[in-house]
């Protein structure tokens, strides 16, 4: 086989490697689970201010509830402004996004105190320098828990690919394959070809940096071509099912999402099957929310066990990706089982 032609034909054999740095990066204000950790820091940074300057825990009680308005108010104002603008700052080098971020909340906290200072003017609030102050160690404490936070996970993201790899890609799976593939070199060479590079591909997206999101197209697409592999060697016993008329192919998932998935169908619902099986797979959008279903036999008394330890590395992965905005469930009969992912629609990486 032509290597010229073959890399010429599939550009994208050649793996890219996996960097080993971890750049910092501006959190997504946008996502629920950043916004609710902002606002629990927030306020338990109020408390710790209240307390600090009263000298009772009635005292304490009624400063925090002096301190609300303006703090609440200015908050949500922040994080309005601070969404629509993350494609904007995410473009920013991280020290220029963190002075932007900065600047955001200073001039929504003014903005704030300025217009509650005209509807309340006995309470005296205003835009000074000790207000601007604690606005800064705010923000400053806030974007330093996130970069801790983020540089603590980038490890456990990298963790969780190369369990990916070593639990996914199993050595049967590999050793059958290049079986196959022997098998059709003489009588059907171009599609023995095509095998290998469908083998390579797989391969190659194994390699591929676990922190950038993945076109869906492309996850489709080489979840294609890991089932042409399999079809091989099983043959009319595996059946396929699509329905991703309606998925938006641009939406951006972690790699290696639907393969394992499928992989898992195959070995637990199509294999022990002498008559084989039909595996569904349904993507779509409902609500702004992506919807992944995968479903296959299940026969009970002929089960084979290791399903969940695949299906908690993708929820990890889920987590580390989207974080309480992305879900995985599993539904399990005496005839079938199912697993449905949800997470946030997003069409490019800075949305």
């Amino acid at each position: 086989m032509n290597d010229a032609r073959t890399r010429q034909r599939n550009p994208r054999i050649m793996p890219k490697p996996v960097q080993d740095g971890y750049p910092d990066h501006l959190p997504n204000f946008c996502n629920l689970g950043v916004m609710l950790r902002i606002l629990l820091l927030v306020e338990a940074l109020g408390w710790v201010a209240a307390w600090l300057r009263s000298p009772t825990l009635a005292a304490a009680w009624q400063a925090v509830l002096d301190l609300s308005p303006p703090l609440q108010g200015s908050l949500l104002l922040t994080l309005l402004a601070l969404c629509p603008g993350r494609a904007w700052l995410t473009r920013l080098p991280y020290a220029a996004g963190v002075a932007a971020t900065l600047a955001i909340a200073l001039g929504a906290t003014a903005l704030v105190l300025r217009g509650m200072s005209q509807l309340f003017p006995a309470a005296g609030w205003s835009m000074d320098l000790h207000t601007a102050i604690n606005v800064i160690i705010c923000v400053a404490l806030l974007i330093g828990y996130f970069r801790l936070r983020d540089r603590a996970l980038s490890p456990a993201l990298t963790e969780a690919r190369l369990q990916a790899l070593q639990a996914r890609i199993r050595p049967h799976f590999l050793f059958n394959s290049l079986n196959a593939v022997l098998s059709l070199i003489r009588a059907e060479p171009a599609r023995a070809e095509r095998a290998l590079e469908d083998l390579a591909e797989l391969y190659r997206a194994m390699l591929s940096d676990p922190r950038q999101l993945t076109p869906l197209a492309q996850e489709v697409s080489l979840s294609r071509q890991y089932l042409e592999l399999e079809h091989l060697r099983l043959g009319e016993r595996l059946r396929i099912q699509w329905h991703v008329d309606k998925m938006p192919a641009d939406a951006l998932v972690p790699p290696l999402l639907l393969q394992p998935l499928l992989e898992n169908a195959v070995y637990h619902g199509i294999e022990p099957l002498p008559q084989g099986g039909e595996i569904l797979v349904n993507i779509y959008v409902h609500n702004g929310e992506l919807h992944l279903v995968v479903r296959n036999p299940c026969h009970r008394s002929g089960r084979r066990g290791g399903n969940n330890m695949a299906l908690e590395n993708i929820r990890n992965r889920l987590m580390l990706h989207f974080d309480v905005e992305a879900s995985l469930h599993k539904q399990v009969s005496d005839t079938e089982y199912q697993v449905h992912i949800i997470m946030p629609c997003r069409r490019n990486a800075h949305a």
